[in-house]
């Protein structure tokens, strides 16, 4: 369902949305890159890479110091100890996931994770076997599903599932999700999505979906490196089993940053259900005295293989503390103007810009990313696009996808940048 908000195609109107906006003051706790010109890029790359916060640099020095100060003394003497560094992003991670403190923990990489979950969530019986997973999933979950399934001694060409969109459509209908899960659901051990997907941008019904899987006996997994710091996110209430993402999208944690996992509460009490034991995932009270028998955390921390990587950890953590003062309402609010402002403007363009937007236009399908169809000249067209000093991205065969994000883009940079696409496209 889309809103109309009374939009105009001028600079004025989108500097007024500037002036209003009670979360453009976020704007100046970021480092925005500069061209060679000193101007700053129009930065639509947060899909891919968040900027980094002003703060970041202070909290990763606070460690460096800690480490030459004390050495291995900073494990519990550091100013913010590093043997329990992990719980410090416990609350901020299950705030903006919808999730209770217990439920998740942030650890390694985010294909890392989905191994890892897998190891413990999917568990063939007999006919019940099969992954489903969507037809254009980021090719990492493919090549992890399809691992998983080698393992357990399954061909991928049958095991592994796919539901498409229809044809003549790029997006997926939930419906059509429930129809597979319908039919094929007695045979599907585990449903594993994006939850939103990296390529049109399209935001799945995460809470029905899950129920439809549930009603015929499937886990529920989400990779969530899209939709983290994106979209509001209530894993709990959506009965999820269990999700991983990365953090270093949306919630600009830093290149390569310590992914994250969530597991409902429903199963924590269940030893048997975790695939792979690390002794970082060992009784606290007992982790030390190195007995032989793992003794799982019960809580998500359990899952935890090694200790925490805290400079990765202290990178997020000054973003996360970003998140926690703006607010995940907030930021939501905004980008759904923005997001709307931007189909707008493209609108207005349409008929000469001779490209299509894979994107849904409901909000609810949606978050921040918008995905170009360009035509074949597209690749040359988001080269221009670079030259002109805007930063977004390209996936093959020919979708530009740009990601105006609410804690530090503009209205402005919106209007500007759709100027700049027009004019090349004449």
């Amino acid at each position: 369902m889309q809103i109309n908000y009374g939009f105009e195609p001028t600079p004025s109107f989108a500097r007024q949305l500037d002036r209003h906006d009670s979360l453009r003051a976020f704007r100046e706790r970021f480092h925005i890159p500069l061209q060679s010109n000193g101007d700053p890029y129009i930065y639509f790359c947060g899909n891919s890479l968040g900027l980094q916060p002003k703060t970041t640099k202070a909290y990763v020095e606070a460690e460096l110091e800690d480490w030459a100060r004390l050495g291995v003394e900073g494990h519990l003497h550091a100013r913010s100890p590093w043997m329990p560094y992990h719980e410090f992003l416990t609350e901020p991670l299950a705030r903006i996931t919808g999730a209770l403190p217990a439920e998740v923990v942030a650890m390694n990489a985010l294909t890392v994770n989905l191994h890892l979950l897998m190891a413990g969530f999917y568990r063939p019986e007999g006919a019940r076997h099969k992954i489903l997973i969507e037809s254009d999933a980021f090719p990492s979950d493919r090549y992890a599903v399809a691992s998983q399934l080698r393992m357990k001694g399954y061909d991928p060409e049958t095991a592994l599932l796919t539901v498409s969109p229809r044809s003549g459509e790029h997006t997926l209908r939930t419906e059509d999700i429930e129809q597979v899960l319908e039919a094929q659901g007695a045979e599907i051990a585990l449903v594993l999505l994006g939850g939103v997907n990296y390529y049109t941008g399209q935001a799945f019904e995460m809470g029905r979906i899950a129920a439809a899987a549930h009603s015929q006996g499937c886990m529920v997994g989400y990779d969530l490196a899209h939709a983290v710091g994106n979209i509001p996110l209530y894993l709990h209430e959506w009965g999820a089993d269990f999700a991983a993402w990365c953090s270093y999208k949306y919630l600009n944690g830093g290149p390569g940053a310590v992914g994250g996992v969530f597991i409902h509460e429903k199963h924590l009490s269940d030893p048997d259900r975790m695939g792979l034991a690390g002794w970082w995932g060992h009784n606290k009270a007992t982790r030390f005295q190195m007995p032989p028998e793992f003794d799982p955390i019960p809580t998500a921390e359990g899952w935890q293989m090694s200790n925490a990587p805290v400079l990765s950890m202290a990178a997020l953590r000054a973003s996360l503390a970003i998140f926690d003062e703006a607010g995940m309402e907030a930021l939501r609010q905004k980008s759904e103007i923005m997001s709307a402002y931007f189909l707008w403007l493209i609108a207005q363009h349409s008929e000469r810009l001779g490209i299509r937007v894979l994107t849904p236009a409901d909000p609810a399908a949606r978050g921040c990313q918008i995905s170009l169809l360009a035509g074949p000249g597209g690749r040359r067209l988001f080269e221009s696009l670079t030259r002109e000093g805007v930063i977004c991205d390209w996936r093959e065969p020919n979708v530009i996808r740009v990601a105006p994000t609410p804690l530090y883009n503009t209205y402005e940079e919106i209007w500007r940048f759709v100027q700049v696409l027009a004019a090349q496209t004449r």
